[in-house]
């Protein structure tokens, strides 16, 4: 018995090993990865690992799609991954890990990060390669979002012009649509993306998702389908019900099914059958392409209907723990990003203290610059003014020596003028004219005497100024050593860092009452965002309406100018339409 057991331990371990393995490429709107997959694994245990591997928790939006022929499919969650017929052989297998279902509300269902960026990648990817229809306003304001999730606030000095050049932010279609540069286009979204500042890249990126749900588009999968007069139709399908379509027409739906009014869906080859929950209410059925395409409305419809009934009801405790742990992360972020605000305000006052410092340093250099520059000029002011009185005094010294010699030579003359009246005459002329040349010489010796006493006063002058000016020099640098009366040392500490021993934060359960009124509170703010960023959006579009080209619109940009004329928005003309009975609807739906 026990060598039986053993043998069949033994196959079996070598049938393990033996066991095949096949690659699968999964292709996330992030990056690719390749995985070895076991031939028993079932597209749930594929699919498992792919969320556990980028750590998502809110698994009912994803599935892994294919591609098969003109149109694509699901993976089976219950079904073996190798077993599927439909599913690529070659290796690796390529499978594409994408949102299959879309939130009602993106703010109130997306809990985890992981979450919201792979739904804002895979919209921004269906917007901007035309999937999803988009005003050319709203296209704008959608890309300054896109561009604050990547690069974080605003900063002139960083974000220069022709920092968006390489980057695809508006689809063709809008580009081409009007007689703009690119130059003038990323103006314009920078303009936006500049009012932005103060949101983190998840915040942004919540405020994308919240614009790009309202669009007419969004979220809705399409299928061709005939009624039962043979009229050709598009079905549309996405969380809120099913949508009938004329072909030419994806915006504005003819009529509506919530999926409340649906008590039962299927099919039977390529007839579809819905049965409406009134039972007065006749079952209306429609037909599509092929019996593939019935299979994936079916299994839509099955998963939209279920989430539509799931957020009816009170959150499961796995929801509720990821809403706790989310609100607690959000709460720890915000405390994190006014602590980074708070040192990023004091590093600035910190910086235009400096530069203040700076400048007043400056200011100073300046100062003594120029009161060393008069203290020279008023060095060789002085000592050109001492020049010259020396010379003065020499001169004078001088004159006064001609003076005395010209008195010798009167006396000298004196003695000599007995010798004849003749010579008496002359030396009595001489005589004369020496003391002409005398009194000259003595006036001339009397004014340079002067002018000698008045540089000399000149000199002591500029012996005053001098001093002066070295006074102010000691002044000025007496004051060199500057400190800002406005920035205490102690509101500046060194490294700019926090302790965080005394934060502590408490996050507890509020009452039914507070917690209606903080329900209040949101609706009144959500509808003042609305009212903004409806503003926001009217403010662009009459921005950019003089340089339209309007033989370029497309027929959905026409549907979409006639119904912005007539105030008809997506959430509006939803509920006009599901004002009518259900009965008159499936009626009307059968005549078109």
């Amino acid at each position: 018995m026990a060598s039986a057991l053993a043998a069949k331990m033994g196959l079996n371990s070598l049938m393990r090993k033996q066991a095949k393995n096949f690659n699968v490429r999964i292709c996330t709107m992030e990056s690719d990865m390749e995985i070895s997959c076991e031939v028993k694994w079932k597209g749930k245990d594929l699919f498992d690992l792919v969320c556990r591997t980028l750590g998502l928790r809110e698994t009912w939006f994803f599935g892994l799609r294919y591609n098969i022929k003109d149109t694509v499919a699901w993976l089976k969650m219950e079904k073996r991954a190798s077993d599927s017929h439909e599913v690529p052989k070659e290796e690796p297998i390529t499978l594409h890990f994408l949102a299959k279902f879309y939130p009602e509300n993106a703010e109130e269902e997306l809990v985890q990060d992981i979450t919201q960026h792979l739904f804002f990648l895979q919209v921004k990817k269906k917007i901007l390669e035309e999937e999803i229809h988009c005003p050319p306003e709203a296209s704008v304001l959608l890309a300054s979002y896109a561009v604050h999730a990547k690069y974080g606030d605003y900063d002139p000095n960083v974000h220069k012009p022709g920092f968006l050049a390489e980057e695809e932010l508006l689809p063709k279609r809008v580009i081409n649509l009007y007689q703009m540069t690119a130059e003038m286009w990323e103006e314009r979204i920078t303009a936006c993306y500049a009012e932005h500042r103060g949101r983190t890249r998840d915040e942004a990126e919540m405020e994308y998702l919240k614009i790009a749900q309202d669009l007419d588009m969004y979220g809705v999968n399409y299928f061709l389908i005939r009624n039962k007069k043979g009229t050709d139709l598009l079905l549309g399908v996405d969380a809120l019900g099913l949508h009938i379509y004329e072909p030419d027409n994806r915006l504005t739906p003819k009529c509506s099914f919530p999926w409340n009014e649906i008590r039962n869906i299927s099919y039977s080859d390529k007839e579809f059958t819905i049965k409406p929950l009134d039972k007065k209410t006749n079952v209306f059925k429609f037909n599509s392409s092929r019996l593939r395409v019935n299979k994936l409305i079916l299994q839509l419809c099955i998963g939209n209907h279920d989430l539509f009934m799931r957020r009816r009801r009170v959150d499961s405790l796995e929801v509720q723990q990821m809403k706790a742990q989310a609100r607690e992360e959000r709460a720890r972020k915000q405390v994190e990003r006014q602590r980074l605000q708070r040192e990023k305000q004091l590093r600035e006052e910190a910086e235009r203290a400096r530069d203040e410092l700076e400048r007043r340093l400056i200011q100073l250099q300046d100062e003594a610059h120029m009161a060393n520059e008069a203290l020279l000029r008023s060095e060789q002011t002085a000592d050109l003014l001492a020049e010259k009185a020396q010379i003065a005094e020499e001169e004078a010294k001088l004159l006064a020596q001609k003076a005395a010699e010209a008195e010798t030579e009167m006396q000298r003359i004196k003695v000599t003028a007995i010798r004849g009246q003749e010579e008496r005459r002359l030396m009595e002329q001489k005589m004369l004219e020496a003391e002409m040349l005398a009194l000259k010489m003595a006036e001339e010796s009397e004014r340079r005497a002067k002018e000698a006493e008045q540089l000399k006063q000149d000199l002591q002058e500029a012996k005053e100024s001098e001093r002066r000016a070295k006074n102010k020099l000691l002044e000025i640098t007496s004051r060199a050593v500057y400190t800002s009366p406005g920035l205490p040392s102690d509101s500046m500490p060194p490294d700019l860092s926090f302790s965080r021993e005394n934060l502590s934060f408490d996050f507890k359960d509020t009452d039914m009452k507070r917690l209606s009124m903080e329900i209040e509170k949101e609706k009144v703010e959500y509808m003042e965002k609305s009212k903004h960023l409806q503003e926001q959006l009217n403010e662009l579009k009459t921005e950019i309406e003089s340089l339209k080209l309007k033989e370029r619109e497309t027929p959905l940009d026409i549907i979409h100018n006639q119904n912005t004329e007539q105030g008809t928005s997506k959430h509006s003309n939803f509920k006009k339409l599901t004002l009518q009975s259900t009965k008159s609807r499936v009626a009307f739906f059968e005549e078109l």
